[in-house]
């Protein structure tokens, strides 16, 4: 993503963590700028795409203003994972991506007995914190790791033309599977387990995913509105 939309979803998992509080005045710009190692030119950018999102608001002579009017709307807003102090702005490393025949270990889920498979490093703010197996059904289209972008919602929309509109969690403990690297973790290693399906306009679910997740780098947070 350009330099400025990732300023911009660091901002709203911000917000969301709580670290930014509604109605609190940011710094100024410049001190901003360098707080984020960015430029001005980037930074105004970011703030010109928080106020359109309806977060911020611009007080003439005044300053800029957090307005947590609503649900965040960045890319992100499904991430469930969080740095342990909060927020942390997510990316990915494919490890592995194909098509291939569904195995009969996987639970039952969409309308294909085939489905793309990819496996991912996942990072808040650089750190490595999981690695996931996403399961997408073939019956809404096929991914190569030439479309794949870090937020995986947003390539079904640009790419497959479908978006995700619902989820269920089931969050448990486990260990790590065996294809995880061991420079990020040891397979024996106990951690939190998520397994989630996700449904777009079909009544079957469209994907299911498996995450393994670091409890000492990262904390699992659902917030009820």
């Amino acid at each position: 993503m350009p330099k400025y939309i990732q300023l911009c979803e660091h901002i709203i998992r911000e917000i969301d963590a709580g670290r930014l509080l509604d109605a609190e005045r940011l710094p100024p710009e410049r001190e901003m700028a360098r707080s984020y190692s960015v430029s001005i030119g980037t930074l105004r950018k970011a703030l010109a795409e928080l106020h359109k999102k309806g977060l911020l608001e611009r007080v003439q002579g005044s300053g800029n203003y957090i307005r947590k009017g609503h649900t965040p709307t960045g890319v992100y807003a499904m991430f469930r994972l969080e740095l342990p102090d909060g927020g942390g702005l997510p990316s990915a490393r494919i490890l592995s991506l194909e098509v291939m025949q569904k195995p009969a270990t996987l639970p039952g889920f969409g309308r294909s007995d085939q489905a793309t498979r990819i496996r991912r490093l996942r990072f808040l703010n650089d750190i490595a914190i999981a690695v996931e197996e996403i399961w997408l059904d073939a019956a809404v289209g096929t991914l190569n790791a030439k479309t794949v972008s870090d937020s995986l919602y947003q390539t079904y929309l640009k790419h497959l033309n479908f978006w995700i509109t619902r989820a269920e969690d089931r969050v448990s403990v486990g260990r790590f599977p065996d294809w995880t690297s061991p420079d990020f973790a040891r397979m024996d290693q106990p951690c939190g387990y998520i397994e989630r399906f996700s449904w777009a306009e079909h009544p079957e679910a469209v994907e299911f995913s498996r995450t393994w997740f670091d409890p000492n780098r990262a904390v699992y947070v659902q917030r009820l509105k």
